[in-house]
Order: C-alpha cells, then structure tokens, then sequence
C-alpha cells in the first residue's frame, strides 16, 4: 500500500493538532509533536502489527501524560500532535526523507514504503499544515498581543537505542542559543539522583529538527527542548511527577537565565 488516497482523513477522526488552554496566562507555550500514535484509517496500519504501533518508532511514549499536566501546573498553553510520527514526523521538515521513514531505527514501515508525491502531499496536508498552524497562529496571536513566549518543545526518549543503553534520565537541547538550556541544566544538575544529558541523547540542528529552529530562533523566541526517558514517564504516577518538577524549575530557570 502506497497511502496514495485524496481526503486522508475521515470527517469524523480528529484534528491533528489538539490545544489545551489556549487562553492560559503562562509565558510557557508547550508542543507535543510525537504525543499520538493515531494513524488515520485510511492508511490502515501502514502494514505493521499493532505492537509496533506501541514501541518509540510510532510516538514519544509518556510525553502527553507530562505535556498535560504540565500545562495545567502552569497554566501554560500547549500544542499536542493526534498522529503517529510514522504517517509524519511533524519534528522535520516535510520534504526530508525522515519525515515520513520508510526504515524507522531497525524497523521497515511497509506502508512508508515507494509513497508518490502525492501520497506524500496528502499527508503533508491532512497532519502537518494544521498542526503547524496552529502552534503559528497562536504565537502569532501572542506576539500581536505583546505577550512574552518562552517556547518549549517536549519530547521523551528510549532507554536504549539500537543496543546501547541510556543512563540518563532526561536530557537538555538546544542549538545557537543555549541561555535558558544552561539555566535549565544547572538546576536539573542539582536535583538529587538525576542524570542530566547536555545536548544528549539528541542535539538540535537546523538539518534534524523543526520546531526549535522554527519557532525557538527564527521567532527570536526564548527556547528549549525537553527529552525525558520513557520507562520514566510510562504510567501516570512517573507522568505527574515529572510534571511537577518541570514547572518547578522551568519557572526557576526562566528566572535565573535573566
């Protein structure tokens, strides 16, 4: 199946962006781009058994537990993708291969797989133009409104990769600017226990990564991505926990990066 259909989403699946307090009175403006693992029916299951559909290679495990509580602590509006990374990865650019992988880690997308420009059109339209609409047109409405926006891109991690296995728990991103990373880092560093990665197990780059380069820089927005590991995260309890500490030292690190 090549996914070359017109229309790729039914009138009655949902949007593929989902917005939690849009009027929040926060500075935080959280995103979620791997938060579902939906994959629209007319894609059926893009040729994988359904528990592949549950493993890292679909969605950012855990990562709407926290990106929900988290905005509800803070009052913050966020931004939650409904679709699995694998019918678009809405953390790259649509035209790199990587958007839409026909091989994700050691796992071959069958339904990936010789798509047609206009396969690739299709979903580019049904998921990752209104998804990014959305996020653009609220800082938009934010920027018009003179609200300040501290843009924080959320993300969760695999506890191994390919055989390696990763001790630490969660990790700091960034690229050109690094002033409220550092701030962030330096606190998460003080927290009792935790392993801390500094641009690690992933570093942002203009040629891997979406939304920092988009809104963080190209806004001029202050900015930061977020990757907590998965096993972490995976039930409620580990999800709510996390979000506590987040809108701890997020406020924290917003405050000493001055």
């Amino acid at each position: 199946m090549t996914g070359d259909v017109q229309g790729l989403l039914a009138a009655d699946e949902p949007a593929a962006a989902r917005v939690l307090r849009e009027t929040g009175t926060s500075d935080f403006f959280l995103t979620a781009d791997h938060a579902g693992r939906r994959i629209p029916r007319s894609l059926g299951s893009l040729g994988l058994p359904p528990h592949e559909l549950e493993r890292h290679i679909a969605w950012d495990i855990g990562i709407a537990g926290v990106t929900e509580r988290l905005a509800e602590a803070l009052d913050a509006t966020a931004v939650l993708q409904t679709y699995s990374r694998l019918v678009i990865d809405c953390n790259r650019n649509p035209t790199w291969p990587t958007a839409m992988p026909e091989l994700s880690e050691r796992t071959t997308i069958p339904g990936n797989v010789g798509l047609t420009p206009t396969a690739r059109e299709a979903r580019i339209a049904a998921v990752f133009t209104p998804y990014h609409a959305r996020i653009t047109g609220l800082l938009d409405a934010r920027a018009a409104a003179g609200r300040r926006t501290v843009f924080v891109a959320m993300h969760s991690f695999t506890p191994s990769f390919k055989g390696e296995s990763r001790a630490m728990h969660v990790g700091v991103l960034y690229n050109h600017d690094a002033s409220f990373a550092d701030a962030l880092l330096r606190l998460l560093r003080a927290e009792p226990e935790l392993v801390v990665g500094d641009n690690a197990p992933y570093a942002v780059t203009a040629d891997s990564d979406y939304g920092i380069p988009v809104y963080g820089e190209q806004r001029g927005l202050r900015h930061v991505e977020v990757e907590i590991r998965q096993d972490l995260i995976a039930e409620p309890e580990g999800q709510a926990a996390w979000a506590e500490l987040f809108a701890r030292v997020m406020v924290a690190a917003d405050s000493l990066a001055g």
